[in-house]
């Protein structure tokens, strides 16, 4: 390999700083989508696109502009902009039971751009998808109930089957989106050549 070609592997280019600013604002837009579509409100609990637009970074940018985009997103929220959901923002964010989501989603870009970037079939787009969904709500959360025990207010009787059980709602509609999301992915992947 060459001086050159590592070199414009290491450095981005004018388009990849425009995909990972699309990126960052789909998830800014995904975050709240219920401000637009209130409907999606299951039980006073948000049901965002996050977690399809991560994993649409990570099939279509590959594993490093896909966490970077995810990244800047949260650079974005933590430096003040109500991007997170429920327009939250400031770095005061990090304490809330759900940030873990937001840092599981740079993870799930990188690993399912990871995936794709060795197997590009359909039929592995979407396995990496799934996967993206595992890796979101291992991360995520563990980081809420963590968050319970340790430094917010944790509602009588809460236990890890509880915290558990608060994620089975929102499962469904984040496999449904990660297989849409899978095809989607591999169709648009094959038109953008981004990688």
């Amino acid at each position: 390999m060459t001086t050159s070609t590592v070199n414009s592997k290491s450095k981005l280019r004018t388009v990849d700083l425009v995909y990972c600013a699309l990126f960052a604002t789909l998830m800014m837009i995904g975050a709240n989508i219920t401000s637009f579509a209130p409907f999606m409100v299951v039980g006073g609990v948000p049901i965002t696109l996050q977690a399809f637009f991560a994993i649409l970074a990570g099939l279509v940018l590959g594993s490093r502009l896909g966490a970077l985009s995810i990244t800047v997103y949260m650079l974005i929220g933590l430096a003040g902009a109500p991007v997170f959901a429920r327009f939250g923002g400031g770095f005061s964010q990090i304490l809330s039971p759900t940030f873990g989501f937001v840092v599981a989603f740079i993870l799930v870009a990188f690993i399912v751009g990871k995936i794709v970037g060795n197997y590009r079939s359909k039929r592995m787009y979407i396995i990496a998808a799934i996967t993206g969904v595992i890796v979101s709500y291992l991360i995520g959360t563990n980081w809420m109930y963590a968050a319970y025990m340790l430094w917010f207010s944790a509602p009588e009787g809460f236990t890890y089957k509880m915290a558990w059980l608060w994620m089975m709602p929102p499962l469904p509609k984040d496999i449904i989106l990660a297989v849409f999301a899978g095809v989607f992915g591999h169709r648009i992947q094959k038109v953008l050549k981004v990688r």
